[in-house]
């Protein structure tokens, strides 16, 4: 019984040994495959009970292993679509030949990285055919989220259904000091006047002109102004808005508005907005609050414009599409405009190691992997998206060259050992003669 179980044990070792060859021989041939998590091989001994005082070979067994949670190093590309994660989690994708039916015309999977271009349709795809997933982001920058226990309501990114893109001005900051001066007695009464460019509901130029008037008295100094706004897109005359401003004098708060009256347009005191209708719609124009230091002023010296912002864009044309930290994929126009259109999320799941490999460097949710659940990048125990990047390979060639050595040197010796038992056999045999 002995020298049969030695052989068993020997046609046994052989096997183990092919199978640790053939993940070694796996993991070297794809060391430079991006995103490839190297397979790792584990023998656990077969003990036989032993009776009458002999002993029996159990030999051994091999299970293979896939180290999933292993991270490889990030490689920097110039595709702002490549994409990797700089901590734990998997990318969504799915396998699909109809990605307009989103997650529900294919296989759902994850990955760790990717590189994603648009395909003919403009849905970004990876070097495999696999789909980038995402939650759509609507036109007021409202992500709308699924649930996350559930791939439903993913869709499948894309990108060519905006390429152009014009964003209409709703609100204009304005700060600007009005010379002291010119409210005193014997100053000329010009007005001063700037004219501020916002874009129209078409992405069109328009400009609104704040022309200031002083009120100048017989005696003394009035601190009074009269603000009149006139918009380039509306009939002659053009005046939107007329509002009669009065500055403060005393130490405390000298030079910031005192009180503001609406001749025209509408004054909120509480936000320091002035609504007026220019002809794509209403404009809030923010002049500051009274005792306010940071929108209109009158102080001693020239007019001088502090500072103009103003939201909205002109007409533009798609330039790039990049991904940011959070998961979202946004769309850049060559006006400057950047538009989110969806976010990707991230994926955890309990035992990483447990997912099944599909090809491709993707897997699939298992029973072993536990459920999954969708993470906003950057949040819980997920890491962030980083676009211009890839994971490399897990692949280590120094050390699987050196178990490529300790499986040869095994499979030889336990050839030896069939080799032994047969010439041992082989004596019982001649034995008889």
């Amino acid at each position: 019984m002995g020298i049969s179980s030695a052989l068993n044990a020997g046609v046994q070792g052989l096997n183990v040994n092919a199978t640790r060859l053939a993940t070694i021989s796996d993991n070297i041939a794809n060391s430079a495959t991006i995103g490839y998590k190297r397979t790792d091989t584990d023998f656990t001994a077969t003990v036989l009970s032993e009776t009458g005082g002999g002993f029996t070979a159990g030999g051994v067994r091999v299970t293979t292993r896939r180290e999933v949670q292993s991270a490889g190093l990030l490689q920097s590309t110039t595709n702002a679509t490549d994409i990797s994660l700089n901590g734990r989690g998997f990318l969504p994708i799915v396998e699909t030949t109809t990605p307009e039916n989103n997650v529900a015309g294919g296989q759902f999977l994850v990955s760790t990285t990717g590189s994603f271009r648009p395909d003919a349709d403009g849905y970004l795809k990876n070097t495999t055919g696999q789909y980038l997933l995402g939650w759509p982001i609507d036109s007021q920058g409202v992500t709308q989220v699924g649930a996350r226990d559930s791939s439903t309501g993913l869709e499948t990114v894309r990108v060519s259904n905006l390429q152009f893109s014009a964003q209409a001005t709703s609100q204009i900051d304005l700060a600007v000091n009005l010379p002291a001066s010119a409210t005193k007695t014997g100053a000329s009464g010009d007005p001063f006047s700037i004219p501020v460019e916002y874009f129209d509901n078409v992405g069109d130029s328009e400009s609104l002109t704040f022309s200031f008037t002083p009120s100048v008295p017989v005696a003394g100094s009035s601190n009074a102004w009269n603000l009149t706004i006139t918009d380039s897109a509306t009939a002659s005359p053009g005046i939107v808005g007329e509002f009669d401003l009065v500055f403060d004098d005393t130490r405390a708060t000298g030079g910031t508005l005192l009180s503001v009256t609406p001749t025209t347009g509408t004054y909120n005191a509480v936000t320091g907005d002035i609504s007026v209708s220019v002809a794509g719609g209403p404009m809030g124009v923010n002049i500051g609050t009274p005792g306010d230091a940071g929108g209109l002023t009158q102080l001693s010296g020239e007019f001088a414009p502090v500072s103009i912002s103003k939201n909205g864009a002109p007409f533009g044309n798609l330039s790039d599409v990049a991904i940011t930290e959070n998961g979202e994929v946004v769309a850049v126009f060559n006006n400057g405009e950047r538009i989110a259109l969806y976010q990707v999320p991230v994926i955890n799941v309990p035992n990483p190691d447990g997912l099944s490999a599909v090809s491709g460097q993707a897997f699939k949710i298992s029973p072993q992997s536990g459920d999954f659940y969708l993470w906003d990048a950057g949040t819980g125990p997920v890491g962030k998206t980083i676009g211009f990047t890839l994971e490399q390979s897990t692949t280590d060639i120094a050390q699987e060259l050196t178990n490529l050595i300790e499986t040869q040197r095994a499979y030889s010796s336990n050839a030896k050992i069939i080799q032994t038992v047969d010439e041992m056999l082989q004596e019982t045999t001649n034995i008889k003669r």
